[in-house]
């Protein structure tokens, strides 16, 4: 049985078959920390990505390294993010905001109060 501070292989194989998918030039690696532990290494670009499992008790899931700055990801999709940030220049990293607006467009009766 793994460590609760081993990232799920499962992780390992989503984060191998996103870099096919963006189409980069990085490859992703298991790499053991410690007797019981291990972390996902991907190198591309020049640059250097770590995730692995943030300690237990912390509110988030992941920590992820890109050249020696340690940032929290509080799901998969954060991890994913941080990892195609650091490795596709041309990625657009414009967060998507969604403002909640009326279902109907206003009436008359609303549009000409001050």
């Amino acid at each position: 049985m793994s460590s609760p501070l081993t990232p799920p292989a499962s992780l390992f194989r989503l984060i191998e078959q996103s870099l096919i998918a963006w189409r980069l030039l990085a490859r992703a690696r298991r790499v053991d920390t410690n007797a019981n532990e291990s972390a996902i290494e991907v190198a591309g670009l020049g640059r250097l990505i770590r995730v692995e499992r943030a300690a237990v008790g912390e509110p988030y899931r992941y920590m992820v390294t890109v050249d020696g700055r340690r940032r929290p990801a509080l799901s998969l999709v954060a991890v994913l993010r941080q990892v195609r940030i650091a490795l596709d220049p041309a990625y657009d990293k414009v967060r998507v905001r969604i403002a909640v607006e009326p279902l109907l467009p206003p009436t008359v009766d609303q549009q000409t109060r001050p």
